[in-house]
Parts: C-alpha cells; structure tokens; sequence
C-alpha cells in the first residue's frame, strides 16, 4: 500500500461504505447547490404569481332532506314479505338529483347554454348576472357553438355584432353528438343590427333585447349546446349523504362564479321537488280524469231523463205518486243506488283489469275512489303506481341493465301479477253482487206492473232520472274529494339549506402550490443532474478508480480555471492551488521511495487530451524548485506537446538521438527556469515504435539517469500507440492519468489490464482536472487534498467558473 493511503487511514474512518456513497451522492448534488437553490426560488415565485393569476373557485352548498312516507297495511305487508326495499333509499335519490333529465331542465330554465364574459387582464374572464341583454336563441334549429361573439351596443336601439373567436361548428338539434364544421362564410352575422330583430342564417337564428344596456357597453357571448353544459354541469355537482345514518343530501358544487353556483344549485333542488310531487300526483289526476270521463256520460243521461220527466208530468197531469207508489219507487231506488254502485266498481275493474294486461293507457286509478274496502287490493293498486313512477325517475338517470332498474322491475312484475289475480277475484265477487240485486230489482218491477199504467210510466221515468242523479251526486263527490287530495300532497322530501357559497376560495391553493413549487423547482436540477450522471459515461468520481483498479489512487489535481499559463502554472503561479497540489504529490513520491534521491517518473494515460503532459511538466517543476536537477523528456513522438507549452522549436530531440545518432547532450534544451532542462521529442519521425524498442534508447535513458536527479517521461498514450508499454520497466514509479468528465469509464479496464495482464509493476493512477467544491466526494478526499479553494487565504486568487449551464452539468 502506498504511503499516501498509509497517511490516508491514519483518519477517521466513517461507520460504513453506505454512509459514505451516500454522502458521495449527497456531496456531489450540493457541489451544484447554488443552481439547486436559484431552481427552488424560482419554482416557488412562479407558484406563487401562478396563484396570485388563477381564477379563484367557490365551493357551493345546498342540502336536501330525504323523507318517508308514511306505510298503509298493505304496504306493511308486502314488505314484511320482502318483496319490497325500503322508500327511504338515499342512493336512487342522488340518482335522481344528479340525473340528464333534471340537469337539462335547470340548463334551459337558467339559460346557461349562453355563456358571457368581460375583459381581463390576461384573458376574458366569465359573467354571470346583471347582463343588460337578455338573448332568445331557438335551440330547435341548427346553432352555432363553440365560437365567441362581441357585442357592443351603438345606441339605445341599435348594436354592433362582431367574430371574436372564429372556432364556430354547427350544432344539429336531432343529434346531439354530431357537431359539423363551418365550410361557408357567415352572412347576415356580422354588421349593425337592431334590438329585438331576429338575427337569422343558415347556421344561426336568435334574438337579442335590451334590457338595459347604455351605448358604449361592450359583452362577449358563445353558445354552448344544450347537450354538452348537461354535462359538464353534471360532473360539476357533487351529491352526497352527510353521514351514513342521516337521511340528509348535501349537493355542492365548485365554481368562479358564487351566484351561478347558488342559483344552479336552488334551481336543481326546486326542479327536483317539482318533478317528485309531479309524480305523486300522478295517481289522482287519472283519478279525476277517469271521475270526468262517467261524468260526461252521466251529464247527458241525466239531462235526457230529466226534460221527459217534466214532459210526461204535463202531458199527463200526473205529478205525485200514490202512497203505495213511493213505497215502491223508495225500495227500488235503493237497490238501484247500489246496483249502480256496483256497476261503476265492476266498470273500474275492467278497466284495470285492461290496463294489467296491456290493453289500456289511461293510466292507474286508485280502488279506494269507488268505494273498494279491499285494503290488500287498494294497497298494491298503489304500490304499484309508486313503483312504475320509480322506474320513470330511475330511467332517466341509469340504462335498463343496471341492477337498481332489474330489482325494481322485479318487483314491478311481481306487483302487477299481485294486482291482476286480486282483480279477477273482485270481478267475480261483484258480478255475483250484481246478479243478486238485479233478482232483487226484479221482484220490486213486478210490484210495479201492479199500479196503473201513468202512475207506472211516471214511476219509471222517475226512476232512471232518480238513478243517474245519485250517480252524478256521487261521481262530484268523489272528483271532490280527488282534487282536496290533490291540492293537499306535499313533496316527502324538502329543502334543508339554500345554497350558499363559502367566503374563502377552495382553489387555488396557495400554501401547496407553494411547496409544488418549491418541490419542482428542487427535483427539477437534481432531476436533470441524475439523467445526466446516469446517462454520463465519463469517469468522475475517484471512487470508481479504487473499486475497479488495484492500483492506488495517487493523488488528484485541482481544475485550473484560469485562461492563461495553464501549463505551466506552477512555474507561473507557484502559490496557486494547482501548484499545492503537485508539491503534494511530490510529497507522496518520497512516501512511495523512501530513500531514494532520484528517481525516474513515467506519464502516459488512456487517450489524448487526460492531461498527462500537463501534469509531467508541473511535477517536473516542483521538483525543480526544490533544487533537484530534473529533466523533462518527451517520448510522445507522434503528438509532442511539450515545445509548445514552452514555447520552444521541436527541431531536436529524441527522434533526432535515436534515428540520426545526435548525441542527446546536445538535443537537451534549456528550459528558462533554473534546475530544469528539456529533452524534447524532436521531429515526428515515421517509426516511432521501432524507434523506442531499440537497445540504444535504454542505454540513453540509462546515460540520462547518471546525470539528473529526477527524470519525468511523458509518453504517447497506452490506449492509443503500443510502444509505450516497452517503457514502464525503465521507471521507478509509473502514472497513468485520468481526468474527471473526460476520460471514459471503460478505459479503467486498460489500467487494470496493465496490471493484471501484461504484469506492469508500481503503477499508480491519478485524476487530473478535479473540480474541488465544498465538500466533494466525502471527509477523505477533502481532508487529503484539502487545499483547495476555500484554504485559509493560503494560495492566490483565482478565476473562477461564471457559466451557470457548467455549474449545472458540472462543466465548464
């Protein structure tokens, strides 16, 4: 082990090799920690104006409370024979609030199919209420929606018509879900029109009033299709129960507008107990409508029977029975009475009996308004009513496969067969009534044959008047009676609160659009910054070098960020932090060789441009600066670099040694600074490799030896050229360099075939062109090279790194 990893675990060890990668990761975020910071500022006032700028939403609340009726014998019965659920059912009641039909009717009475807006700051913000227009449109016809017209009003009588948003389709009022594009201009829209005339195309045809509207006043309007606000109006409301047990329906929706939100909502609840006690009421109006139909009848009968009886009085003279006459006429208007009764009961029969099997459209009429006493008849008659009125309401918000309209037609089937037996079996019960009271009127009729003939013709007239005269009484009774109970029903449900809007807006949310914000104005650098580390295939992190490679991570040198004498900075700048990191690699060469006072210095790396040259030249200089004769010898033959950075001409050197036998004391060229001379490459010669393998060049290295302190080859890279791996075994100590975002993570596998493979000894890595941040990759690496940026004022400023793009993709 070397001794620089020797001084290197004298330190502090930290618990464990997860602690540590992940204070890596940690580190190599916080690197980037201004970008990561401005990111998050920037995330939370874009937040925040985005708040500040969104339409503020209203939440809106109604509640409606669902009641129950009250339970007959009959009903009690059935539902004690489970054919029945109970009436309180707050699921087909949400269904019912909730549903197309009652939507729809709240769209058209509110005329919310015409939309309004003003001008805003950004964009034309909606308007609802006080609109001096109100606009009639005919929704029988084909319309235009989905554009946006302006409006502005020129004088009290007259305005100007204009296209605002030209997104117009044609709306075809037969088939909702077919919308078709305009292909023809627009005539007769556009231009002066007068309030009150009908504004009427092709595509178009509405109406606009003045309601109070001042010359200069200035709208925008759109039609919406009835079809597509039912819907969206439709997924707007929210419709539940406030808790399990209650029977209690809150609606609420949310919305910018509060005042159309709470009209919606009053609107819905009204037009839900409209269309409920509708439906109740169902029942009686067949009622009445079946009492005028016998009525009709009866009325004609009665004023026939009535103009022959005063008829036959004068003809006849006769006015008064005899005493034995209106002791008849007094039994058989009695049983008349009741064999009309009777016949009106049998006559509603039939009826219903047509109606249960299809044959009557009259609707149901309850048994209890012909005087049925049948409580289980009356009861089912009713509950069957009830429940085709439930099947109306549930059609309109579920399709018939669902399985509340199944059940409900289960037991409509079930009712109705209930009902149709029963039904037979009165029709049997009254026909024999009916043939008893017929003998009975019989017998009276041959007590009648008994009296003299006017006094019997008088008896007869009298009694077919008498007979539909207590009919008609009847039959106003009953009609009576209907219309009390018509007046009379009442809603079972009721309204518990009118809508009312919250005062604080639900949306925007301040508070969490601010930690959104906040949160992806953070994640989004780290975001980028991980794709780019995952998608990165350079070498960055001198982790990977010691976990891969056997060979010991020498020591890493600092990024010269400045733009001049880069080479030679430790000749140039000799306090900067570039310098203090190759005195501290000269540092770890004593470590490596104890003892030795010279030594020979191998450079070389995988490909061109790691920065082998740069370090060969600075390491040769702080060698030089302590005293010791050092020379730098090129042995990159095919790319020199080293005349350049000292400005030199390559016109000798070692090619010009090996090739044409120039004794190398006179290739060697002084390199301006004391302690230091320079063997350069010397022209590129056409066999470098042939060159380098020859004996003499180990006998000039050798030579060399004898006459300097320290000797630093710079050689061609290994991953390039071949000979450069002939010239490990002439060095003490080789170092093969890599730099950070440069050199390709698959390039440790040279270094490591070296080793492994071609069996090279004391091969060393080192990382050039580290970024030194605060931090950086953990205690150990910021302890060992600490002297970077932030030492203590040791070393000399220096430029430092302005491109925000670098900082955040970490290069320059």
């Amino acid at each position: 082990m070397s001794a620089k990893n020797t001084h290197m675990n004298q330190l502090p060890e930290l618990s464990n090799e997860e602690d540590v990668d992940v204070k890596t990761i940690l580190f190599n975020y916080m690197r980037h920690w201004k970008v990561i910071a401005a990111c998050t500022f920037l995330g939370i006032l874009l937040a925040y104006v985005a708040s500040k700028m969104m339409t503020p939403i209203y939440k809106v609340n109604g509640s409606v409370l669902v009641g129950e009726e009250s339970q007959d014998l009959g009903a009690d019965f059935l539902e004690a024979g489970s054919l029945f659920q109970p009436k309180n059912n707050i699921e087909n009641e949400i269904g019912i609030l909730s549903s197309y039909a009652l939507t729809e009717q709240v769209v058209e009475e509110l005329k919310l199919n015409v939309s309004f807006f003003e001008e805003g700051m950004i964009k034309k913000q909606p308007k609802y209420g006080n609109v001096p227009f109100d606009i009639n449109v005919d929704w029988g016809t084909a319309q235009l929606v989905g554009g946006m017209l302006k409006l502005e009003v020129t004088s009290p009588t007259s305005y100007q018509l204009s296209i605002d948003d030209d997104g117009f389709y044609s709306y075809n009022p037969h088939d909702p879900y077919y919308k078709m594009e305009l292909e023809e201009e627009l005539k007769g829209l556009e231009g002066k029109h007068q309030f009150g005339d009908n504004i009427k195309g092709k595509y178009f045809d509405f109406t606009i009033e003045n309601q109070a509207a001042q010359p200069g006043d200035k709208v925008y309007f759109k039609f919406s299709d009835t079809h597509s606000q039912v819907l969206k109006y439709q997924k707007a409301i929210d419709i539940a129960p406030t808790n399990k047990l209650a029977s209690i329906l809150q609606v609420s929706m949310e919305t910018p507008i509060r005042k159309l939100g709470q009209d919606f909502i009053n609107k819905l609840m009204r037009v839900y107990l409209e269309r409920e006690l509708s439906e109740k009421n169902k029942a009686t109006a067949n009622t009445i409508k079946f009492i005028d139909e016998q009525l009709n009848g009866i009325t004609d009968s009665l004023t026939y029977f009535e103009n022959r009886l005063q008829e036959y009085r004068s003809k006849n003279h006769v006015f008064n029975l005899s005493e034995e006459g209106v002791m008849i006429f007094e039994r058989l208007q009695d049983y008349e009475k009741q064999k009309s009764e009777i016949e009106l009961k049998l006559d509603y029969y039939h009826t219903l009996e047509d109606y249960l099997n299809g044959e009557g459209g009259n609707g149901l009429v309850a048994p209890s308004i012909i005087g049925n006493a049948d409580p289980l008849l009356n009861s089912l008659v009713v509950k069957l009513s009830e429940l085709q009125t439930e099947r109306l309401r549930l059609k309109s918000t579920y399709s018939s496969s669902t399985p509340a309209l199944e059940q409900i037609d289960n037991q409509i089937a079930t009712t109705r067969q209930s009902v149709l037996e029963n039904t037979k079996s009165a029709i049997r019960n009254t026909q024999s009534a009916l043939s008893e009271i017929s003998n009975r009127i019989y017998q009276v009729e041959q007590e009648i044959n008994k009296l003299p003939e006017t006094e019997r013709n008088l008896l007869g007239i009298q009694r077919k008047f008498s007979i539909n005269e207590n009919i008609y009484l009847y039959l106003l009774q009953k009609r009576a009676e209907s219309q009390i109970v018509l007046a009379s029903n009442t809603p079972k449900n009721s309204i518990l609160d009118t809508a009312r809007a919250a005062e604080k807006p639900v949306a925007p949310k301040t508070m969490i659009n601010l930690v959104l914000g906040a949160f992806f104005g953070l994640f989004f650098p780290v975001g980028i910054l991980f794709v780019r580390n995952f998608l990165n295939n350079k070498l960055e992190d001198p982790k990977e070098l010691e976990e891969q490679v056997s060979a010991p991570l020498i020591g890493m040198i600092g990024r010269d960020t400045s733009q001049k004498d880069r080479e030679l900075t430790v000749l140039k700048k000799p306090k900067s932090t570039i310098s203090e990191n190759f005195r501290s690699l000269r540092a770890d060469m004593a470590f490596l060789s104890p003892g030795s006072q010279k030594l020979t210095i191998l450079f070389t790396s995988s490909i061109s441009g790691e920065g082998k040259t740069f370090c060969a030249i600075n390491l040769a200089s702080v060698y030089a600066m302590m005293g010791k004769k050092t020379i730098l010898v090129g042995l990159d033959l095919r790319k020199p670099k080293i005349a350049e950075e000292f400005g030199m001409i390559n016109d000798r050197g070692v090619s010009s040694c090996l090739s044409v036998g120039m004794p190398w004391r006179e290739a060697v060229k002084p390199s301006g600074y004391e302690n230091l001379d320079v063997l350069l490459s010397g022209p590129i010669p056409p066999n470098p490799a042939e060159l380098l393998a020859q004996d003499y060049f180990r006998e000039l290295v050798d030579d060399i030896k004898t006459e300097y302190d320290m000797v630093i080859l710079d050689c061609a890279p290994v991953g390039l050229v071949s000979e450069t791996k002939e010239l490990f075994s002439l060095a003490d100590i080789n170092i093969f360099v890599f730099r950070q975002n440069y050199s390709p993570k698959t390039n440790i596998q040279i270094l490591k075939g070296l080793i492994e493979k071609g069996g090279v000894k004391k091969m060393y890595s080192l990382f050039n062109d580290v970024h030194f941040d605060v931090g950086s990759y953990g205690y150990t690496y910021g302890y060992s090279y600490g002297y970077g940026k932030n030492g203590y004022g040791y070393h000399d400023n220096e430029e430092k790194e302005t491109n925000w793009l670098g900082k955040l993709v970490g290069k320059k």
